[in-house]
């Protein structure tokens, strides 16, 4: 979800018995999407959703504009993946309230992309997350993804507006409130102490954010600028290929590669798999086949070489040129096990291409601190040891 610390600092300066500012008739405000639970005679929660319309249309104006704008390129994709997955439509507006449609969202407990899936969640429903490439990122593979997680919340719970809450708090936590308070209704439980929150604000916000998507003009948002539908062609490669060389047989720029394939994390499609479908723009499919197989293998795909040294290990290797460990026996498709031999030749990342992006720089961090906290406990360790040795020969 988008950080709740913004959301929260702006909330506490929300006047709740100001209007909305809407040409909507106040009945149509307190309905919502069809697939939320009446809430009309609940004033906990007209009270909530009115807070968060007031929100989205006032508070933050400028950046929900933008949200909305973006939604454009999403919508309608995301909607048949939605249908599919016998999951309403309406869920689509999700993402609004959880990155923004933001590919490249990133939340303070390290969920990531359009759904916000943390790393376990992810790959429970079969996301791949790994140095090449993070699934959560993409439109297509991370909205089947929540809508299948979706859909067993709300198999598990009977209830959309159960089964969202669910999706920002954990089943667990959301079943512990229920059975504490012997009720099966979301609403019921704002009053009580059972959930976070950002949990009460959680529904409320999707049908704030619903109500305004669904008539942007009827609360001020006019000439909203939608960015064009999501539109490509696929093909697919069979070893690992530069961005750079990618755009330029698709005549086009790195950029909207990108742009069409944000699971990328690095300058290339992952060299660990067997083939890759790789997106490109739509109607560019033949002049991108023709002009790539022109192009030698060897020059499609860059890498540097590192010669073993005597007495090099992997770990060495890592420290010496600044990449990962776990990224250099990837590349090379070896395991620690098999220690390195004199002579050989490991490939790694190419200098200047690779652009460590945020996960990276979280994990070397962590890491960092890691190392810190084991160096600080060897320390005390062996200060301890010389104290003990010290008494002994009193």
């Amino acid at each position: 979800m988008l950080p709740a610390s913004a959301s929260d600092e702006v909330n506490q300066n929300i006047l709740v018995d100001q209007p909305v500012i809407s040409t909507l008739p106040p009945e149509e405000i307190n309905k919502g999407p069809e697939i939320v639970s009446d809430y009309s005679d609940n004033e906990l929660a007209v009270e909530a959703v009115t807070k968060n319309v007031r929100l989205f249309s006032e508070k933050i104006r400028e950046r929900f504009s933008i949200w909305l704008s973006r939604s454009g390129k999403y919508l309608e994709l995301m909607k048949e993946i939605l249908k599919k997955k016998d999951v309403p439509e309406e869920i689509v507006f999700l993402p609004l309230i959880e990155s923004g449609f933001s590919p490249y969202a990133y939340s303070p407990a390290h969920a990531v992309g359009y759904w916000q899936f943390i790393s376990s969640t992810a790959k429970r429903y079969g996301l791949k997350i790994n140095w090449w490439k993070d699934e959560r990122r993409d439109p297509v593979k991370s909205t089947a993804a929540a809508a299948s997680y979706l859909r067993d919340l709300y198999d598990m719970f009977g209830s959309w507006n159960l089964a969202m809450a669910a999706y920002n708090a954990g089943e667990g936590k959301i079943l512990r409130a229920l059975n504490k308070t012997n009720t099966d209704d979301y609403w019921s439980l704002l009053s009580t102490r059972y959930i976070r929150r950002e949990t009460k604000d959680y529904v409320p916000k999707f049908i704030a954010a619903s109500l305004i998507a669904n008539s942007p003009e009827e609360f001020g948002f006019e000439d909203l600028e939608y960015h064009l539908p999501l539109d490509y062609d696929e093909v697919m490669i069979q070893s690992p290929v530069d961005i750079q060389v990618i755009a330029e047989c698709a005549g086009t720029t790195v950029d909207i590669i990108k742009e069409l394939n944000p699971e990328l994390r690095r300058w290339c499609t992952p060299p660990d798999v067997a083939e890759y479908i790789l997106r490109i723009p739509a109607g560019k499919k033949d002049v991108f086949l023709e002009n790539f197989a022109q192009i030698p293998e060897e020059k499609r795909f860059s890498i540097d070489q590192y010669t073993v040294k005597k007495g090099d290990t992997y770990k060495k290797i890592s420290k010496k040129t600044g990449m990962p460990l776990q990224v250099i026996l990837d590349l090379n498709s070896l395991e620690k096990k098999m220690p390195p031999r004199e002579g050989m030749q490991i490939y790694i990342p190419p200098k200047g291409k690779l652009v460590l992006d945020r996960q990276d720089k979280v994990a070397m961090k962590k890491a960092s601190l890691q190392y810190k906290k084991k160096a600080l406990a060897k320390g005390k360790k062996l200060a301890t040891k010389k104290v003990s040795k010290k008494y002994r020969r009193i």
